[in-house]
């Protein structure tokens, strides 16, 4: 960390946990809780999910921390172009899960969900397209396929003109392979890396082993915006900042680095916001004609009451914020 961490009881006096509703199931995820962080410069967000250990789950919290304790960077911008997130919905639902955004300029679609099949994804893929024939259309794939599957599905999904491809396959070798068997079948779609970059110990890798056109970074997971500039900085790849499913308070985060990055070619994923039935503040971090403003957020103290859940899952997270707190201790 780039600065020295505050006390431990100064975060748990000032921590709030809360449970946001979703309006659909993402990531197998139908309840969002996050602890959040009142500090000098604002408010942070500490939302591992809570499959991850300490080890992984100390990041999380390195950016709650600096968001709540240290200044936004300088922006270059005012607000963010972002794209409309659609899970791995029916194609008769891309419609109505749509409509909630307001006019969505970029699409990402869910795709090799778990007990679904290939022409699920097409269908839904294909219905998007109909819907918003001018939209860029990207498909993010959350590590579902391996390999075998991961090059036949892409060379069809290909057909309805995408942007890129997000994480196909896991791992940092595996992208490079699938990159590479589309490359020599001539086939010219873009990989992305996600959970390449923001589970491994050297996010940089990505970039040396040429295993992807482009990064997708993530506030949290990477350790705050200090970090993820600096890793930008470095992986000499385009990158896209994009949501770990975050409340509007870990989306205003993500937001100030995104205005802060010196280039900004592709539209972020930062507009998950409208899956939420609930927000942690009167006026939630939603995008306008598909852009987001760069702001901070101050949460509304009624719903950090209604959105408290019961007294064990808040237990829970403050015992998780201790020992994640132990990690960073010791780093």
């Amino acid at each position: 960390m780039s600065f020295e961490l505050p006390p431990l009881e100064e975060l748990l006096a000032h921590s709030h946990v809360v449970r946001l509703p979703m309006r659909v199931k993402f990531r197998g995820v139908i309840q969002r809780e996050a602890l959040l962080i009142e500090g000098p410069e604002g408010w942070g967000e500490f939302s591992a999910f809570t499959e991850y250990g300490a080890a992984e789950a100390a990041r999380w919290l390195a950016a709650g921390i600096e968001a709540a304790y240290q200044p936004f960077p300088e922006p270059l911008r005012t607000s963010i172009p972002v794209n409309a997130t659609l899970p791995a919905v029916a194609a008769k639902d891309v419609g109505a899960v749509l409509e909630r955004y307001d006019a969505p300029h970029t699409i990402k679609i869910k795709v090799a969900e778990q007990g679904q099949g290939l022409d699920e994804d097409l269908a839904r893929v294909a219905e998007t397209r109909r819907l918003y024939p001018q939209a860029a259309l990207r498909v993010d794939a959350n590590m579902g396929w391996d390999i075998t599957q991961a090059v036949p599905a892409l060379k069809a999904l290909s057909e309805y003109d995408l942007q890129y491809a997000e994480q196909p396959v896991p791992g940092i070798t595996g992208l490079a392979e699938v990159r590479e068997q589309l490359r020599n079948a001539g086939n010219p779609l873009k990989i992305a890396a996600d959970e390449a970059v923001r589970k491994h110990t050297d996010p940089l890798e990505v970039s040396r082993l040429g295993a992807a056109d482009l990064m997708v970074i993530k506030t949290q997971p990477l350790g705050g915006i200090s970090a993820v500039l600096d890793i930008a900085k470095h992986a000499e790849l385009d990158v896209v900042v994009s949501s770990a499913l975050d409340t509007s308070v870990g989306l205003a985060q993500a937001a100030a680095l995104a205005s802060a990055l010196p280039a900004l070619p592709y539209a972020c994923g930062l507009s998950t916001g409208t899956l939420f039935a609930e927000d942690v503040c009167a006026e939630p971090m939603l995008a306008t004609a598909g852009y987001l403003p760069v702001r901070r957020i101050e949460p509304d103290h009624q719903k950090l009451e209604s959105l408290r859940p019961e007294e064990a899952h808040v237990g829970w997270w403050r015992q998780r914020l201790e020992s994640c707190y132990a990690e960073l201790a010791r780093e």
